[in-house]
């Protein structure tokens, strides 16, 4: 926020007409705490604001309170979290016919305006999005089948054969049947064949005999909210933080919560060997007939744990698999119940309901560097918070175990399962759709439509160069993908198994369904404010009148 201007300032400013407008603008999110204002911290529309005030398009006067420019936002977007492209609507002074220019002066590169456009004067850019479009962008490995030697990957064959539907099985992992088999001669038996038997035992013993992903490393404080938060913030949900990554579990943590510790590994050496490979080295080596250097099995471990990342880097997905992948996300469209694909929602609660308009696969994967990309869009009405991660999570879940498509219609019913939500790093608001106020907007009142589509080569190079290169690079940087899904592989808790052949009966026991009623919205919050106030204004005035009636008796009574 700019400091306060003395009065003199502000006299002598003068005062000029404001606007009703919409902003157009885009930003990368890295770096800053999210989109709302903050005073105590960096945020996108701290920075904003101030450059509004610098540009002259929001008066000295004004310059210490948004409020007074009836500044409203459409999307609320969080800690490091990007949009190629959201709206505010605010009062600006727009006289200068350059003042896009003056404003983006005064920014940063991570923040751009793309148009200013004049509104109606009740134009309020939350109230008139009709519905948003999100974009996530994940590598084409994290489809490919879990570790045969991985917990979910063991299990998912054995009930196939349990459940006689192993030809099934094979059928929907065709395109990648022979991955890990192609893989480990390729990559890790050349590694493995200097190493004595006993040395490969410890080597085995560290990468898969934990109960969590044998890449597991302890890793910086992540916030459980790196996914956008739009109209929740209508409806009242906040976000939490979440756990410290690299503590322990608690035995009381559910599934989704476990697998959604510990995910994004730290900036580390390719020969580094997290804590869990040292226990177990320390605990196993002294049993061994003689002594084995832990250095030179921690930079084996390493080693290997690389190769295995070089594999899935060097995937490229078959236009077979991306079908596969196309017809698991289809199925989410339509008016559904998501209360598996948020937080605390009952199967009852009615806000459960989401209509999602498509979701669709890009045909054409990029490679950035060695690995393989592909872009999910999704177009919805609104959504709730962690729901689009959680779509992700559930549908990879289906096509990497060979699951049938038809468990996401079993996962929007009734039933309460354990989704994992896929890493918020890919995640990122496209645009907010207008189109009820555009058609109103032009035919009636004379003002531009608002539509991305007149900087869609602006934009373009906008999002690549400040975001999507900064999430290829943490990828390329962290490997959260691959942590995350090994993290998820080598839980040792049938909670994801509703993936294998068996279905929901794998999980055992059904987890119970609350009959409690949901959380008031806010809207609801202000009916029932509102609905106290007039029931203590009429208990007021009813008090008044009997004590009213009461003197007219007592006076009656007394003949007076």
């Amino acid at each position: 926020m700019p400091p306060a201007f003395s009065k003199e300032e502000i006299k002598a400013e003068g005062k000029r007409p404001k606007r009703k407008v919409a902003v157009l603008i885009g930003y990368s999110g890295t770096g800053y705490k999210g989109m709302q204002l903050d005073y105590s911290q960096k945020t996108i529309e701290g920075d904003l604001f101030s450059a509004f005030v610098a540009a002259g398009a929001i008066s000295k006067a004004n310059a210490d309170d948004p409020k007074k420019s009836s500044f409203v936002r459409c999307a609320r977007t969080d800690k490091g979290v990007h949009a190629a492209g959201n709206v505010i609507s605010l009062k600006l002074i727009i006289e200068d016919r350059d003042i896009v220019d003056k404003i983006n002066s005064n920014l940063s590169p991570q923040i751009r305006v793309w148009g200013i456009l004049r509104t109606t004067g009740s134009f309020s850019c939350y109230q008139a999005c009709d519905s948003r479009w999100y974009e996530y962008l994940i590598p084409t490995h994290s489809f490919l089948p879990p570790h045969p030697s991985s917990f979910l990957g063991k299990s998912t064959l054995e009930l196939a054969e349990e459940t006689d539907d192993l030809d099934g099985y094979n059928e929907r992992q065709k395109e990648v049947l022979s991955f890990w088999q192609d893989a480990e001669e390729k990559y890790i038996k050349p590694i493995l064949a200097s190493l004595d038997s006993e040395s490969r035992v410890l080597v085995e013993k560290a990468l898969y005999g934990k109960s969590s992903s044998f890449e597991q490393i302890e890793g910086p404080e992540e916030d459980e909210d790196d996914e956008i938060a739009l109209e929740n913030e209508a409806d009242g949900y906040k976000v939490a933080a979440q756990a410290p990554s690299g503590k322990e579990p608690k035995p009381e943590k559910t599934a989704d919560e476990e697998v959604n510790c510990n995910k994004n590994k730290t900036a580390a050496s390719d020969q580094s060997v997290c804590k869990d490979d040292r226990a177990v080295l320390a605990t196993t080596t002294t049993t061994q007939s003689h002594t084995i250097s832990n250095n030179s099995l921690d930079k084996t471990i390493g080693s290997v744990r690389q190769a295995y990342i070089a594999a899935k880097r060097a995937y490229r997905i078959s236009p077979e698999r991306l079908a596969r992948v196309q017809d698991v996300f289809s199925r989410y469209c339509g008016t559904q119940n998501f209360h598996n694909y948020t937080t605390r929602k009952s199967p009852r609660d009615p806000s459960a309901k989401r209509h999602i308009k498509s979701f669709t696969v890009s045909s054409t994967p990029i490679i950035i560097g060695d690995t393989e990309w592909v872009s999910l869009k999704v177009h919805g009405q609104s959504f709730m918070m962690h729901q689009i991660r959680k779509m992700v999570g559930m549908a990879a879940l289906v096509v990497r175990c060979g699951c049938v498509p038809s468990r996401i219609d079993e996962s929007l019913k009734e039933d309460v399962i354990a989704i994992p939500k896929a890493p918020g790093l890919g995640l990122l608001l496209e645009r907010p759709v207008f189109d009820s106020y555009n058609e109103k907007a032009a035919s009636q009142f004379d003002r531009e439509t608002i539509d991305f589509n007149k900087y869609r080569k602006e934009v373009d190079e906008f999002k690549m160069r400040e975001i999507y290169e900064r999430i290829f690079r943490e990828e390329e940087r962290d490997d959260v993908f691959h942590n995350f899904f090994g993290h998820v592989d080598n839980f040792k808790d049938p909670a994801f198994l509703y993936v294998s052949s068996k279905g929901l009966k794998a999980c055992g026991p059904p987890r119970a369904v609350s009959t409690a009623q949901p959380p008031p919205s806010r809207s609801e919050r202000k009916m029932l404010a509102k609905k106290r106030d007039w029931r203590g204004s009429q208990d007021n005035l009813d008090a008044e009148n009997r004590a009213k009636n009461g003197a007219t008796e007592d006076q009656s009574a007394t003949g007076t």
